[in-house]
């Protein structure tokens, strides 16, 4: 693992032959666990080198005391990383991102600005997609990786790279989560013992609703779930079910639904999701 400015990632990427090379990127904001490490092993084994960006972005952050908040660990980053070889981690700072704003300019979203992530950040995303933007021309990758956890990003991320007309590929990876089924989450790190024992009703709320997927339809379903979820003590923000392919409201479980839950533990905001 090899720490970069900015200088040096601009020098690296010029000296590799994108014929002959491939660049794997995984864009995080540090605090960083084993789901990171999973997905950053992934792209150093299917790339000839990958690049981790620490960068806890400003303009994605719709609650200011979220943004201050929120865990930066980088000395123990830098710990998890550093037996991997061929790893490059750029910790930019804000003016190096945002330097002349890298002919950005906003991308619409459509109806996700207004469902579930959208409609309870107003401004998140548009956020995501201007910091993504400017990383992506900064690092060029070949490759980016992202998280299922975060699943509306992740469609958000499929439309910026076509938008954009970037000659990106996209990986979506697979939810890592604890032997007991929580999502592991940078924001864990600011849950109690009690919180994280508490913040299980989420994954069991999930694991309720796909064992009855058969037996109800999904408006009946749902009302069972956000009254199972109330037996614990999580404050529920929302929980629907979407088609996968179009994050428009699920009609019947004869579309591909996943179901989404976003609810605050111990004041500590989290998300998760399922494939039904």
């Amino acid at each position: 693992m090899t720490l970069l400015s900015l200088n040096d990632l601009v020098l690296k990427i010029g000296k590799m032959n994108f014929q002959d090379q491939s660049l794997g990127f995984v864009p995080t904001m540090g605090a960083l666990h084993e789901g990171h490490l999973a997905i950053i092993e992934r792209a150093a084994k299917e790339n000839d080198i990958a690049v981790v960006s620490i960068f806890v972005n400003p303009t994605q952050f719709n609650n200011p005391d979220d943004l201050v908040n929120y865990p930066r660990t980088l000395e123990e980053d830098l710990k998890l990383l550093s037996n991997l070889s061929n790893v490059f981690v750029f910790q930019p700072e804000v003016s190096e991102v945002y330097a002349h704003d890298i002919l950005f300019e906003p991308m619409p979203l459509g109806h996700l600005a207004s469902l579930m992530e959208g409609k309870y950040r107003p401004g998140h995303f548009d956020g995501v997609v201007h910091v993504v933007h400017n990383l992506f021309r900064l690092v060029q990758p070949t490759r980016a990786y992202f998280g299922k956890k975060d699943y509306q990003q992740l469609a958000i991320i499929r439309m910026l790279v076509k938008h954009y007309q970037f000659p990106i590929e996209i990986v979506a990876c697979e939810t890592w989560r604890s032997e007991v089924g929580l999502a592991l989450s940078s924001r864990n790190k600011r849950l109690s013992p009690e919180g994280l024992e508490e913040a299980l009703i989420i994954w069991k709320t999930l694991s309720f609703i796909k064992e009855r997927k058969n037996t109800s339809s999904i408006l009946d379903v749902k009302t069972d779930a956000i009254s199972f979820f109330s037996s614990g003590s999580l404050s529920l923000e929302y929980l629907e079910f979407m088609n996968e392919n179009t994050l428009l409201p699920a009609a019947s479980w004869e579309e591909p639904v996943v179901c989404f839950i976003a609810a605050y533990c111990e004041g500590v905001r989290l998300i998760d999701n399922i494939l039904v």
